[in-house]
């Protein structure tokens, strides 16, 4: 878990959207259209940023492992 938030931490100094739309969906549990109210963007704006985002975070927590 630690390797998540630090990873998160990382991505806010990127891109602090994606991070905040991954806190969104992967911890509050909002859905795609909820995250899309939320950070006031189109819902397919939410897919493509979650889609890249969940990406990122797989390779972080990939090369964190090695």
């Amino acid at each position: 878990m630690l390797a998540v938030e630090e990873a998160l931490d990382r991505l806010k100094l990127i891109d602090e959207r994606k991070a905040q739309l991954l806190d969104l969906v992967c911890f509050g549990g909002l859905t795609v259209e909820e995250s899309a109210a939320v950070l006031h963007v189109s819902s397919a704006t939410i897919g493509r940023d979650l889609r890249m985002a969940r990406a990122w975070l797989q390779r972080e927590l990939r090369l964190s492992v090695n």
